[in-house]
């Protein structure tokens, strides 16, 4: 089984950069049941893959615009996953948050939009990091992590909370 310390952190490459952008606004966050691409099948937040010469808050504005239509604005960074998956994939991972945006979340062929109250998170229906970092990320606390899954499972993980700015 593949361990964190299995992996040099110090040389590690992400695969592909991205983002996940988190609505909250009235009690309510904004997920989706994700259609296309990694995590297909699963309930996440809107975000996706930054494209060359884009910033990580750039790409989260984009994709927020192509996954669900709306324009967010406003984003607070709260904080960078690093996924290592034992098939080699790695995905470098800025988190961001809003109250902030204008449109109407609307279906795409990417991601359906579902707003849910915030102590009905449906966390069984998510990745299985999520629930050790999204309420930290409620409580607006920062964190930096790294994660090992194979597939699906999640093998070995560090989550430690992130001081100073971005």
């Amino acid at each position: 089984m593949k361990i964190l310390a299995d992996v040099d952190w110090e040389t590690w490459q992400a695969t592909d950069p991205a983002t996940l952008v988190f609505v909250i606004r009235d009690g309510n966050i904004l997920l989706i049941n994700k259609k296309t691409g990694l995590g297909k099948g699963k309930v996440n937040a809107p975000g996706g893959k930054v494209e060359k010469g884009e910033t990580p808050q750039a790409g989260a504005v984009r994709e927020c615009q192509e996954e669900l239509g709306i324009t967010v604005s406003n984003l607070e960074y709260c904080g960078q996953h690093r996924f290592q998956f034992v098939d080699g994939y790695a995905i470098h991972v800025w988190v961001y948050r809003t109250a902030d945006y204008e449109g109407v979340p609307t279906e795409s062929a990417e991601a359906a939009p579902l707003w849910v109250p915030l102590d009905e998170i449906p966390y069984e229906q998510m990745w299985e990091d999520d629930r050790l970092w999204i309420p930290m990320m409620l409580r607006g606390e920062r964190f930096q992590s790294r994660w090992i899954f194979d597939g699906d499972r999640m093998l070995d993980y560090e989550l430690l909370p992130e001081t100073g700015k971005a």
